[in-house]
């Protein structure tokens, strides 16, 4: 039985160049995985946002992923607060969770951050980088890296 990869998503991708780009790396990724994306709707911003504003929709986007992941999950999120991992860490880690039989799932929050509820329900928090993307780049950069996790597992020619 194929590996099992579930990316959930605040929001929806709205760029075509960007959608493109995900739906080739997903083609690429199915010879190595079952992979399905979930998107959860954002929640509207006020302007004048307080605190416990922020709060509150972030709750509710956390609620929404939250019913998408089973217990029995491994749930690693994208947190700018996360650990940094080079390409070969992460497909040594990608590896290792195979391993398990356990589905993998990617969690990417909304504009506003992650609830902490997302926070402690996460096994693994993972930065992409330590500079700012949108959301849509950011699924797309994931899609990438973990294409190039299971060419580096594989022993691919992709990632030289």
């Amino acid at each position: 039985m194929a590996k099992q990869i579930r990316i959930i998503s605040v929001g929806k991708i709205k760029e075509k160049y960007i959608a493109d780009g995900i739906a080739e790396y997903a083609k690429r990724l199915n010879a190595f995985v079952n992979l399905e994306f979930s998107e959860v709707a954002d929640e509207s911003i006020p302007d004048n946002l307080t605190p416990t504003a922020a709060e509150k929709i972030t709750g509710r986007e956390a609620a929404r992923i939250l019913a998408l992941i089973n217990d029995t999950d491994c749930v690693y999120l994208l947190d700018l607060k996360g650990e940094t991992l080079t390409s070969e860490t992460f497909a040594a880690k990608i590896k290792e969770e195979e391993l398990t039989g356990r589905r993998t799932v990617f969690v990417i929050g909304g504009s506003l951050g992650v609830h902490e509820s997302l926070i402690k329900r996460a096994n693994h928090r993972i930065c992409l980088s330590k500079m700012t993307f949108t959301h849509q780049i950011a699924r797309f950069i994931l899609i990438e890296q973990i294409y190039r996790a299971y060419s580096i597992n594989n022993g691919g020619r992709y990632h030289r």
